[in-house]
């Protein structure tokens, strides 16, 4: 032998899967629905999932053709969900929550925790919204 490098490569390893299975539970989306919208307090609601990620939650943040897992979502009317003026999806979603002052995260791990308790899901939505700090200033556009 001659101390010449060997011409065999190394066997490829596969790629490593980072992309984590979806948490899916059925049961909380229905318990979500069951409950006031976090923004407007009334229904009828849909599961508002949360896309973004908040790292001292716990939260990865999601791809563009991912869904988060079930335990991020809170109760949102459609019209502030999906379809309205200044709507979660029409907007950074960020922003949604910020210019109403609430920690939606925190809202979503507490809902999670309490899962089809419905006396104590009211309790957490109530909670939120009045401990919401509202900013309309933020974010706001000078029209001049």
């Amino acid at each position: 032998m001659t101390g010449r490098p060997s011409l065999v490569r190394p066997r490829r390893l596969p790629a490593p899967r980072f992309r984590h299975p979806r948490l899916e539970d059925p049961a909380h989306l229905e318990f979500i629905r069951t409950l006031p919208s976090l923004v407007r307090g009334e229904g009828p609601t849909e599961a508002a999932h949360i896309r973004f990620a908040a790292q001292h939650y716990g939260k990865r943040e999601t791809g563009m053709a991912e869904k988060p897992d079930d335990c991020w979502t809170v109760p949102l009317c459609g019209e502030k969900h999906r379809w309205g003026k200044d709507a979660q999806h029409g907007m950074s979603e960020r922003e949604f929550w910020d210019r109403r002052g609430i920690d939606v995260c925190a809202v979503a791990m507490a809902l999670w925790m309490w899962s089809g308790d419905i006396e104590r899901g009211l309790k957490i939505v109530h909670l939120a919204q009045l401990h919401a700090k509202p900013r309309h200033d933020l974010y706001a556009r000078i029209d001049r």
